[in-house]
């Protein structure tokens, strides 16, 4: 707490990424191994948050460490293009062929505004589609219908022209999505989704939804664009889209790339990223300007990147384990919470998962609405009772994620916690909603 303290002092809220904070106050690590976070007192807990779902490996793994302590004698940075980047960049393209080109940046938030940009000046039209609770990072272009409600801006600064060149679509919701969709059609310049929309709730997309809204796009010459920061290398060797049978225009990647360091990547045909070719004879109007950052395609983030996709493409079996222990977990809370008779819902796929505490007005997660209308107290005071009680660490409210440090005995380590926590009258305080959420 006194960290905490200190830290408001020099951070807006004490924090440099908003959904780190939580009541009463910010989690503050000292150091991660393998499956565990240490916090500064000491504490060890159990982490099925990875670093927003990153370290697909654990934390610091040492086939990946070990070549960032040797990289790190020859330099961090080198402000130039390295041999690194070509070794990371063939290894997307190899998994991914659709990744006919590609830019490497710093974030995810830089990925999808490039990708947003080269789809305005492939079709020369203005509005982005999103879907309503789709995370796609702070830039300005896509910080439009994240939060509920919906219909209200995410804050102050944003540029109100700009929310006119966002429409915001329904998740699972085709028909709707359709009639929105033919209503801007004529300046509709790309339509942007999750795979599996992570942040607002882990929700798989139903039969035919992501394939007919990419049939819309195509018909109408716009582009279609997945957001792969959370769901790329996840599942499997190579992209969710090969899961749902899609081809992307163009589409981001993220988080597991890195290895654990900073990157972002927007990827696509080589038709539309050659666009951002500021080689090719031409002016201000013949190419769109994307960049990449002063950090971008930096040896210790391509060596951490290659090093991680190396060992997921030479040891498959990763993915078997991982996704199998997701699927247990799934199945294994779904039938306590039923023994329990509390309603609740478990979504996910492969090795990410999410709980969702049901009421009378939402009785099934199919969108992000129904999810930011569950009961969100439930599930934070849940978050934390394992965190408090049981050294289990979920960032409250997210959904969370296995990584092949994780066994089935982690698995069974929060079943055995959430039965305790709704069985054992001490968790009174954290579960103070918990009579509305019984059935006896």
């Amino acid at each position: 707490m006194n960290l905490y303290f200190k830290s408001r002092e020099i951070f807006p809220g004490g924090v440099s990424h908003n959904i780190r904070y939580f009541r009463p106050y910010p989690f503050f690590t000292r150091k991660a191994r393998g499956k565990y976070l240490y916090d500064v007192d000491g504490n060890k807990y159990l982490d099925f948050w990875n670093g927003h779902w990153a370290l697909i490996l654990g934390h610091s793994p040492p086939r990946v460490t070990q070549k960032l302590v040797k990289q790190l004698k020859n330099g961090t940075l080198y402000g130039t293009v390295n041999k690194d980047s070509l070794k990371l960049g063939w290894e997307i393209k190899k998994a991914i062929p659709l990744a006919e080109n590609i830019r490497f940046c710093s974030t995810g938030s830089e990925a999808t505004m490039y990708a947003t940009r080269l789809a305005r000046s492939a079709t020369g039209k203005r509005v982005i589609a999103k879907v309503e609770g789709g995370w796609h990072g702070f830039n300005t272009n896509l910080l439009q219908s994240v939060n509920y409600p919906y219909e209200v801006d995410e804050g102050l600064g944003l540029i109100e022209d700009e929310g006119h060149f966002v429409e915001s679509l329904q998740f699972n919701d085709i028909e709707r999505s359709l009639k929105v969709l033919e209503s801007i059609k004529d300046d509709l310049a790309a339509i942007i989704v999750e795979p599996v929309l992570g942040g607002a709730g882990c929700i798989l997309p139903k039969n035919g939804y992501l394939q007919g809204l990419q049939e819309f796009a195509k018909n109408n010459g716009s582009l279609f664009i997945l957001d792969e920061i959370v769901t790329g290398f996840r599942f499997s060797y190579g992209a969710a889209m090969n899961n749902f049978n899609l081809e992307p225009d163009l589409f981001t990647l993220g988080k597991i790339i890195g290895g654990g360091l900073p990157i972002g990547a927007v990827c696509g045909k080589k038709e539309i990223m050659k666009l951002a070719d500021a080689t090719i004879e031409g002016d201000k109007s013949t190419y769109c300007s994307i960049g990449g950052g002063t950090f971008s395609a930096n040896p210790m983030t391509m060596k951490a990147g290659f090093h991680t996709l190396r060992t997921l493409r030479n040891d498959r079996s990763i993915y078997d384990k991982i996704n199998n222990l997701g699927e247990f977990t799934r199945i294994e809370l779904s039938k306590l919470f039923d023994e329990l008779k509390i309603r609740a819902e478990v979504t996910g796929i492969g090795s990410i998962f999410m709980i969702h505490f049901l009421n009378d007005n939402v009785k099934a997660i199919n969108n992000a609405l129904d999810a930011a209308l569950s009961d969100k107290e439930m599930l934070n005071n849940y978050n934390l009772a394992l965190m408090a009680y049981h050294g289990i660490f979920f960032l409250p409210g997210k959904m969370g994620a296995f990584s092949n440090a994780h066994e089935k005995k982690d698995s069974i380590k929060l079943l055995n916690a959430t039965r305790d926590i709704f069985e054992n009258s001490k968790y009174i305080n954290f579960l103070e909603k918990n009579d509305k959420n019984l059935v006896f």
